[in-house]
């Protein structure tokens, strides 16, 4: 596979350590949230095989462009508008956490309708971008990240904080009846290869997912949750997980550099996951721009020949994301975003039977 396909799995991963999806996993802790997360990573993995294959039989084609192909309007239609909704609002949860989180750890002062503007005014440019762009954007940006990640990582599981019994008292609440809120949520960390409904338009080789390449995903995806789930669980403890807001940024402060310029890894992990969050935001919105194009496209609204329509959009999404910056608070935000996350797999379910019919009409 084309390493663009590994940077959409990777920025999901990982921006989902800051998002609800830990809030959401470890609340469901005494209620079979491991079970939950073994469900999800073997679902996930399902479905991101699924999924690369179905577009490796249409290289250069987005869903777009085989719903026009394959399917009547009637069909074509509410599944855009239904996969426009989903991904506006995994990039808006992002969006709306990581503002509210800014404003709680490192600018107290500053409205949280600014810090929200501040994010939308670089995104809004970025999501205007053409697909290709927006890949090396993802690449350039993660270069400079994932070692960041990785050497965060190494340093949570090494260091001496880090109490093992806490999470030996996890394991024994494995025979528990699984959490439909806790695997949908987990089920959410494994989907970056969705993202390929707009991005498959840039790999106009044909590719191919083998099993070794499948099963390092499937490798990628139980580290990214059980660090998800286990590390603030080893540093927080079992029994007081339900007093903290933000799991991973009280894990990133219990951490030390004792040789780096910077001593409080919480710096850097804001730092990090600032841009991280950045990406997940831009990745998701294109698709969403994109997705638009192809259901509402007004043909005189141009301006000196360029047509104006994709900024009527970006104006949309500006109204929408300050105002629920202005009325929505944390817990709402939490609350929410578990409301779209259990809608996950009925959305994977409907997906699923239109990429059937596409495969079936076009017989490949």
């Amino acid at each position: 596979m084309n390493r663009y396909f590994y940077y959409l799995i990777i920025v999901n991963m990982v921006a989902n350590i800051v998002a609800c999806v830990p809030r959401i996993v470890l609340a469901a802790r005494t209620k079979g949230a491991i079970v939950s997360m073994i469900l999800a990573l073997i679902m996930g993995s399902m479905v991101t095989y699924t999924i690369t294959r179905f577009f490796n039989k249409f290289p250069g084609k987005g869903l777009p462009e085989l719903l026009q192909e394959y399917t009547p309007k009637w069909v074509a239609i509410p599944l855009l508008m239904l996969l426009t909704v989903g991904w506006f609002s995994a990039g808006l949860t992002c969006l709306l956490n990581y503002s509210f989180l800014l404003k709680r750890f490192l600018t107290p002062d500053m409205s949280i309708q600014w810090i929200t503007s501040i994010f939308l005014c670089f995104i809004s440019f970025g999501i205007l971008m053409s697909s290709k762009s927006v890949l090396y954007t993802v690449e350039t940006l993660l270069v400079f990240n994932i070692p960041l990640v990785f050497i965060i990582m190494i340093k949570a599981y090494t260091s001496e904080g880090m109490e093992w019994d806490y999470v030996k008292e996890s394991v024994m609440y494995i025979y528990h009846t699984p959490s439909y809120s806790a695997f949908s949520a987990a089920l959410f960390s494994s989907l970056g290869a969705a993202n390929l409904i707009i991005f498959n338009r840039v790999f106009t080789k044909k590719q191919k997912m083998t099993l070794l390449q499948l099963g390092l995903i499937f490798f990628a995806l139980i580290g990214n949750l059980a660090t998800t789930y286990f590390v603030p669980m080893g540093y927080i403890g079992f029994n007081h997980l339900d007093r903290v807001v933000y799991p991973w940024v009280f894990t990133s402060d219990s951490l030390r550099l004792e040789f780096g310029f910077i001593e409080r890894v919480v710096f850097i992990f804001l730092m990090l996951y600032l841009s991280v969050s950045f990406l997940s935001i831009l990745i998701h919105w294109h698709v969403v721009i994109e997705l638009l194009k192809k259901v509402i496209w007004l043909e005189r609204f141009k301006w000196k020949k360029r047509n104006l329509t994709p900024y009527l959009f970006v104006g949309m999404l500006w109204f929408i994301s300050l105002q629920g910056a202005t009325y929505l608070t944390e817990y709402k935000i939490t609350l929410y975003t578990s409301y779209f996350l259990n809608c996950l797999p009925a959305l994977i379910i409907a997906t699923f039977l239109v990429l059937w019919f596409i495969k079936r009409r076009a017989q490949v």
